[in-house]
């Protein structure tokens, strides 16, 4: 005890005096520049073209590989999506191995094994690598290609593409590229339902036979293995793989817009925008500009400690997080600033990402954030030197672009010696404000007016990058003097059946099937009247979700974990009168605003807020032109939140005389759900025990 105390006794001593001596005000000097050592790696070339890398690492006695091509960007056109799908079909099995036995040989040997449609990827421990390695390549010169397992991969691409259609983070994604190098070119297409559907199994196979070749091949080792061990296990697996080497295709540079333009994405149902400052240039790694442009990028938008981040979340919440991207590539590359902004903010959040772009241009950066980037890059780069496959890398790296072999050896010198000046004269080079794209994915009844006030025009398109006129967003005609909500209300309670057939239904029921990011889940879903509701989603006969109320009480179950419906929920389920609610809204408690004309998908619709006997208040739109019930807006409350949840009816079908919608599209925290319903039975198949 005594030995502990004096040892205590010593550190506080020395604690206390070199607090003494450190004076807290000044921020320390930065260091010198980590000196990064970095060896090339072992490198020769099989007779069929295959360039091999090896990258030597002895620590621990484990291997990867990774196979890849170098071909250059690709317009795929019509069938846009089908290189992606041949990359999928890789790991669907080999002509000897179905994707089952294949799957479990990788898994006996503890192996990781995967292919895409540039190659493959695999990890194994020494005295597994080689068969690891040859499934990959077996793998990968192969492959079975079988019809079952093409339709299967189709089918979840598309229910995909399905479930991201109302996704403003996925809209962003797609329509920034597309406006900004054109529709038509490698940059700029997109996979969509329609390409998807259009891909066959043959297409595949042309896309294989095309743009997958030895001639082309980089494979890279990683790990306890030597060049010798190398060559043996690399002829082993792809010496006798033949091909031509791919031709790269040569890039038309696109010029950005003449002034700067606002180019508008309507996504109704968005909570957030999607906000992207967004301009074209030339950066490869052989730029003289290209380390002054990597801590430019930085000082902007690199981190929590940049200029956007600190300007748009931590002074004036605009966003969790505001960020900026300026990559180096061999061909025409995007610099983009942007973040994800509530809506009522749009506005305010476009003019700061200016602000601080200008900022840039003129030069306002001091010597300190210039220092404190440069720490932060040597100290980022430093650790990633600690990763082998980071060397690796470089070394793909450095082949492909045409390097010299010391480019990432000189890197952090290069990285130092940048100046504020260099940071100025590059900011006017490549950040543009006066010809640029604003780029702003959301709701526009709510950002556009906020927006024209910028001084900037705004143009429209829609979620797949074509122009929309003005004239095809803005309602057809006002509404007309004769209509009221209640003869809305009335055309719609026609159009589904009349008020006496639908005053007999007393119970529903349907198969339910949602779509989830791809992910299909099945399940039943069971009314009566007047508010008894039950709803069960499964997958792999295992229970998901479990919703039940029975006119008074309720509960809701999600993987096993079963909570009470709190008093909010309840509320809600009691404002329900009826299966069709519609036919009380002209009883005492409701209250139904002024229809207003709004377009939903295209088409004009009547917009009703509807006034609940509880207060809560929810939003119909209704066609103007068959009458039936489109869209359904509303906030539910969940983990302590109010969210912003919307539905959308189509696919209506009839049943019994009677009109129900078949699909729906629920919108929810920017994630969209497809849900298809069919099987329905009215007043059978329901019971008081369903409820319990």
């Amino acid at each position: 005890m005594k030995r502990v105390f004096i040892a205590s006794a010593a550190l506080f001593f020395c604690t206390a005096v070199f607090a003494q001596t450190i004076d807290r005000s000044k921020k320390p000097k930065e260091g010198p520049a980590p000196v990064i050592k970095i060896a090339d790696p072992a490198k020769f070339v099989l007779p069929n073209g295959m360039t091999v890398l090896v990258v030597e690492n002895h620590k621990l006695p484990k291997i990867t590989a990774s196979l890849s091509t170098n071909r250059g960007d690709i317009v795929e056109g019509n069938k846009a999506g089908v290189i992606g799908l041949m990359g999928d079909m890789l790991n669907e099995g080999t002509k000897s191995l179905s994707k089952e036995a294949f799957d479990e040989k990788v898994e006996v040997m503890g192996a990781s094994v995967s292919l895409n449609s540039g190659g493959g990827f695999v990890s194994a421990l020494n005295r597994y690598f080689e068969p690891s390695l040859m499934l990959m390549a077996d793998a990968l010169r192969n492959p079975a290609f079988e019809k079952e397992n093409f339709d299967k991969l189709k089918s979840q691409a598309v229910t995909n593409l399905k479930s991201q259609e109302k996704n403003a983070k996925s809209i962003s994604a797609r329509v920034v590229n597309a406006i900004s190098y054109g529709k038509n070119t490698a940059r700029g297409e997109f996979q969509t339902i329609q390409t998807t559907e259009a891909v066959t199994l043959d297409d595949v196979k042309a896309a294989y036979q095309k743009y997958l070749s030895p001639a082309s091949s980089i494979l890279t080792f990683v790990g306890d293995i030597t060049p010798a061990q190398a060559k043996e296990y690399a002829t082993k697996a792809f010496g006798s793989w033949t091909g031509k080497k791919i031709e790269i295709a040569k890039s038309t540079p696109v010029a950005n817009p003449a002034k700067t333009e606002i180019d508008l994405i309507d996504v109704p149902s968005a909570v957030q925008s999607e906000i992207s400052v967004a301009n074209l240039i030339n950066n490869p790694y052989s730029n003289p500009d290209h380390h002054a442009l990597v801590l430019a990028n930085h000082i902007l938008g690199g981190g929590a400690e940049s200029k956007l981040f600190m300007n748009l979340r931590e002074k004036h919440g605009f966003t969790y997080g505001s960020y900026s991207n300026l990559p180096s590539d061999r061909y025409q590359t995007m610099f983009k600033a942007g973040a994800s902004v509530r809506n009522d903010k749009v506005d305010s959040a476009v003019a700061e990402i200016i602000r601080e772009i200008n900022n840039m241009r003129e030069g306002k950066i001091t010597a300190e954030e210039l220092a404190t980037a440069k720490a932060v890059y040597n100290g980022v780069f430093a650790m990633r030197m600690e990763n082998p496959q980071t060397t690796a890398n470089y070394a793909t790296t450095i082949l492909i672009n045409g390097l010299p072999n010391d480019f990432y050896r000189t890197y952090l010198q290069k990285i130092n010696a940048v100046t504020v000046a260099d940071i100025k004269r590059v900011a006017q080079k490549y950040l543009n404000s006066a010809d640029t794209r604003i780029v702003v994915v959301g709701k526009a009844s709510v950002v556009k007016d906020g927006l024209s006030k910028l001084g900037y025009p705004v143009k429209l398109y829609d979620t797949y990058a074509s122009p929309v006129s003005e004239a095809a967003t803005a309602p057809s005609a006002g509404v007309d003097k004769n209509v009221t909500a209640q003869t809305v209300i009335d055309k719609y309670i026609a159009a589904i059946g009349g008020k006496e057939a639908l005053g007999k239904i007393t119970s529903m029921s349907a198969d339910i099937t949602m779509n989830v990011s791809g992910q299909s889940l099945g399940g039943v879903m069971k009314n009566a009247a007047p508010n008894k509701s039950f709803m069960q989603l499964s997958m792999g006969g295992m229970t998901v979700m479990k919703k039940v109320f029975n006119g008074k009480t309720g509960y809701q179950e999600q993987m096993g974990q079963k909570k009470e419906l709190g008093a909010d929920e309840i509320a809600a389920a009691g404002d329900t009168k009826g299966l069709f609610p519609q036919l009380y809204y002209n009883t005492d408690g409701f209250k139904l605003s002024a229809p207003v004309i709004e377009k939903v998908n295209g088409d004009d619709a009547y917009k009703i807020v509807v006034t609940k006997p509880s207060g809560k208040t929810e939003t119909e739109y209704y066609s103007a032109k068959t009458g039936l019930l489109v869209k359904h807006e509303s906030k539910i409350k969940a983990g302590g939140q109010e969210l912003e949840q919307t539905m959308e009816f189509g696919s209506y079908t009839t049943v019994g005389g009677i009109q129900l919608p078949g699909s729906m599209s629920q919108s929810i925290m920017g994630q969209s759900f497809e849900l298809t319903l069919k099987n329905y039975k009215l007043n059978e198949g329901v019971a008081d025990k369903d409820f319990e």
